[in-house]
């Protein structure tokens, strides 16, 4: 599984593929953007324009529902 599934996994946005059942893990899903965020300073000026722009969105969408599901 990759980062950002995992990540939407811990979300509630993907089912267990077991059980069937979402589950909000939100520590999990804040490691993961810390991750996300580790890796776009550590390749910083080694990616493509292509791949900048999608670790960024990727980012941007983990951080705008992480907020979303801490307020529920």
């Amino acid at each position: 599984m990759s980062l950002t599934s995992s990540a939407f996994y811990h979300l509630g946005d993907m089912p267990d593929p077991t059980t069937g059942k979402k589950e909000i893990n939100l520590p999990a899903v804040q490691q993961t953007i810390d991750m996300l965020i580790m890796l776009r300073e550590k390749t910083k000026g080694n990616l493509t324009d292509d791949e900048k722009k999608l670790l960024e969105q990727l980012i941007y969408e983990l951080q705008v529902k992480y907020v979303a599901k801490s307020k529920e």
